[in-house]
């Protein structure tokens, strides 16, 4: 039968070790640990009495490595933590009795976040609960039902379901959105350029069965055809979040922009800046409405105004284009006539007083882009002529044309794609004496930090799916999760980490709640190195991001 043991070391430090009696001597089955410290001592004794149960006694018999928990070590009480734990001193030396084990946190994990959180004066909100609610969704998104359980490994003591439930309430009652977003935008501005802002949308679906005034089936990226609703939301060119709205589930992409950046406008007086979407944003009332504001914008443009913008360029050079080649045009308002006179060779320089009827339009050839083009097209021929065989059965694809009920290739159309592939346009009111062609499409390409932070909601922060019913429910979520993007990326920006490679490297710091003579004790983890420059990084009051 095993049994514990505890063996002064030469060092002064005591061993905690499981033995055995094998022909009436002690053999050691498992060395446990050394402890320097009475609080490191409880921890391993601890441990040892788990491995001592009925259910680990037949593993160690066979001298197998058990599977029950580990606790960590603490390291020496005389280290110092990053951050104050509260609890009193080990007890002095010589007083009777192990400690045992209460339980282990990851209260580290919490302060740190919780210090980005005041950082960027989210802490004007003035409530525990949203914020604990927020720390909780950054570290491990769950149900609310579930957050207790979140929080109580943070170190927390949980409020009630229903006092989560009021908090939400709270939240969209008194306008917790509003504050944050003024918070967002004072960080923003104090850490970088928020003179270009960047714009795009996605939709969040519902597990429900049916359609309410928000909640509607519409158009889904992924085919769904769940209730969903619309979220549109604007980032500074970092991808750092300024502001969010919310749509009918049914409601087009492009009547969303405009509202969203009139909000935006109005809460912080702002009239001059550059907005940047995607050519789902594309349309004639909106980019009249953004230049009537005021405000200056680039917009990806569609392959299809291709032959009418480059219409010179391909009566003198034909649809031969080089590597990194960019053509600065102009582009029709309307989509119908163009101010641009392909009997001249020379492209025209657009001008808001000279092309009334056109905005400035760029186009960018990249080989690599026309490859991938390419092949994406070759794709979508081989589908076209294996629906058009009988093949496959599918929807009516790309270059398949109908006539009295028979299907043909449409080569016209797809010798007009090719001729255009290796192609990327930009439409803008941004004149070439404010910005070159080139800084037009750098600025577009930062789109990707819009695109980002919507996949951190969607997957790091599980926005979705949401089973909240009635409106003020959907914008008190939004309102969670907009702040713990902003958290989120503020964090990542600090550290250089993913949030999901930040939250479990700190989340193994474990600080240890032991008893000892009656009362109980907190003490801090020993942190590693790497880890220690997290903390440090998460710290930092001034940083830019």
């Amino acid at each position: 039968m095993a049994f514990l043991r505890r063996v002064r070391t030469a060092s002064g430090a005591t061993a905690v070790q499981i033995v055995r009696y094998v022909d009436g001597r002690q053999r050691i089955v498992k060395h446990v640990g050394s402890a320097h410290s009475e609080a490191e001592l409880g921890v391993l004794l601890a441990k040892a009495r788990e491995l001592l149960e009925d259910r680990a006694q037949g593993v160690l018999d066979f001298d197998v490595e058990p599977t029950v928990p580990v606790v960590r070590l603490l390291g020496a009480l005389v280290e110092p933590s990053l951050f104050e734990v509260g609890g009193p001193s080990a007890p002095e030396e010589g007083r009777d009795g192990p400690g045992r084990v209460v339980g282990t946190d990851c209260r580290l994990l919490f302060e740190a976040l919780s210090t980005v959180y005041a950082d960027l004066g989210f802490d004007a909100v003035e409530d525990e609960v949203f914020r604990d609610l927020v720390i909780a969704r950054v570290v491990e998104p769950t149900s609310l039902l579930d957050m207790g359980r979140v929080l109580t490994e943070l170190g927390r003591s949980p409020a009630s379901y229903s006092t989560m439930r009021r908090t939400l309430a709270r939240a969209q009652k008194r306008t917790y959105r509003d504050r944050i977003a003024t918070a967002c935008f004072a960080h923003a501005a104090s850490a970088g350029d928020v003179s270009l802002i960047l714009y795009d949308v996605t939709t969040l679906y519902f597990e429900a069965e049916k359609e309410d005034d928000l909640r509607k089936v519409g158009y889904s990226k992924e085919r769904r055809v769940d209730p969903q609703i619309v979220v549109g939301l604007l980032v500074d060119r970092r991808g750092f979040p300024l502001e969010i709205g919310c749509f009918e589930g049914n409601r087009a992409e492009t009547t969303t922009i405009i509202p969203v950046i009139k909000t935006f406008q109005a809460r912080h007086g702002l009239a001059d800046m550059v907005v940047v979407a995607d050519a789902g944003m594309l349309s004639a009332t909106n980019l009249r409405q953004l230049d009537e504001a005021g405000l200056r914008f680039i917009v990806g443009s569609r392959t299809v105004k291709a032959p009418l913008d480059l219409a010179s360029h391909f009566r003198w050079h034909g649809d031969a284009f080089t590597d990194g080649q960019i053509i600065d045009t102009l582009t029709s308002k309307t989509g119908r006539n163009s101010e641009n006179n392909p009997m001249l060779r020379r492209e025209p320089v657009w001008n808001p007083d000279q092309h009334p009827g056109s905005w400035r339009a760029v186009w960018a050839y990249s080989a690599k882009r026309a490859a991938r083009d390419g092949r994406t097209l070759t794709l979508q021929e081989n589908r076209a002529k294996a629906v058009i065989a009988g093949e496959k059965a599918a929807r009516t694809p790309r270059f398949v044309k109908t006539s009295n009920g028979t299907r043909t290739l449409d080569e016209a159309a797809l010798a007009r794609a090719r001729r255009l592939a290796g192609l990327k346009g930009y439409v803008s009111n941004i004149s070439a004496e404010v910005m070159p062609a080139d800084e037009v499409i750098g600025s577009y390409h930062d789109l990707w930090h819009v695109e980002q932070s919507f996949r951190m909601s969607k997957t790091d922060l599980r926005a979705r799916p949401f089973f909240g019913r009635k409106r003020d429910a959907i914008e008190a979520h939004l309102t969670i999760v907009f702040t713990a993007l902003a958290v989120s990326r503020e964090a990542q920006a600090r550290t250089g980490l993913s949030i999901r490679n930040l939250t479990r490297t700190l989340r193994a710091l474990r600080s240890a709640t032991i008893a000892i003579n009656g009362t109980t004790h907190t003490f801090p983890p020993a942190i590693p190195t790497d880890q220690q420059a997290i903390l440090k990084a998460l710290q930092g009051r001034t940083h830019t991001h």
